[in-house]
């Protein structure tokens, strides 16, 4: 079903209330006096889309306006004319026709329009971007550029889906998975997106001087260096290792020392333990997995 209400500069308040209800809570303010605006809005099976004209006008979301609404998806901008600008930690996309990017909707965000604008919000389920991510970041408020096969698809996808009013649940559901898959290989976040090694160096540090600890965690560690534990693991990743592997293989090394110049009666579970293992069984067969004999054995060898 499709319903649409132009609005000029005498019902501004009339028009943010449908781009609320079409889109979620905003807040918004004109930039001088050549506001308009109108709201176009789809919604058919899942697929809940909103065609938006507007000029002179900027919108935005603060933690008030996410508390009041869903923040479960994402907004996905489809710029068909005009110019548009959007913002969102930091980063900003200044999209033109046939441009696209993502915005989290539990995330603040600002979106500028100086001039004459027509773009298309689809709510895209976080699920359908997630999928599949294991530790990788969806980079936002990123511009994905109008010449782009993916990106031409997908809006192309979108639009003719707005012409199909008959589009049932399942139907629905398929355009989303399509949108979703098309887009996804170019949000997310590269390697190269900031450099990382002086921050594994740093994690690293950390590890070593916190090894004994039983608390040593991948989300302490994570707390500590500043970045999120997604981002912890794919950090780690990046170099062909897993933080909690790291941490046991590091510890067992470090008992291997240990046990090299340990006096004879020192007992094999208070190595293992002085060194994190909290568990002698547990320590004796991740041992023997990583050096192939005992505790015991291998300090026969260096007695």
């Amino acid at each position: 079903m499709t319903t649409s209400n132009p609005l000029k500069d005498a019902d501004f308040e009339g028009w943010l209330a449908s781009i609320n209800q079409a889109c979620g809570r905003f807040a918004a303010k004109t930039l001088g006096e050549g506001f308009s605006g109108s709201v176009q809005e789809f919604r058919t099976g899942a697929l809940r889309l909103s065609m938006v004209d507007i000029a002179q006008t900027k919108l935005y979301r603060t933690p008030k306006e996410i508390a009041q609404s869903d923040g479960s998806y994402f907004y996905t901008v489809f710029q068909l004319s005009g110019h548009s600008e959007m913002e969102q930690e930091g980063q900003r996309a200044l999209l033109s026709a046939g441009d696209i990017t993502l915005i989290d909707a539990a995330k603040p965000s600002t979106f500028t329009f100086s001039d004459a604008s027509r773009q298309i919000s689809l709510l895209l389920p976080r699920g359908y971007l997630e999928r599949n991510l294991q530790f990788a970041d969806l980079r936002c408020a990123q511009r994905l550029a109008a010449g782009a096969p993916m990106v031409r698809l997908s809006q192309q996808l979108v639009q003719e889906s707005m012409r199909n009013s008959t589009l049932d649940q399942q139907e629905s559901e398929a355009v989303l998975d399509a949108v979703a898959t098309l887009l996804r290989p170019a949000l997310i976040a590269r390697d190269d997106d900031a450099p990382q090694d002086k921050v594994f160096s740093r994690t690293l540090t950390f590890i070593d001087k916190h090894i004994q600890s039983e608390s040593l965690r991948p989300e302490w560690i994570a707390s500590e260096v500043g970045v999120s534990v997604r981002s912890l693991y794919r950090m780690f990743a990046r170099k062909g290792l897993v933080v909690a592997q790291y941490i046991k293989n590091r510890r067992l090394d470090l008992c291997a020392h240990a046990l090299r110049s340990a006096p004879v009666r020192q007992k094999l579970s208070d190595i293992g333990y002085s060194w994190g293992f909290a568990d002698h069984s547990h320590f004796s067969t991740a041992f023997k997995t990583r050096f192939g004999i005992t505790p015991g054995e291998y300090r026969k060898q260096y007695r």
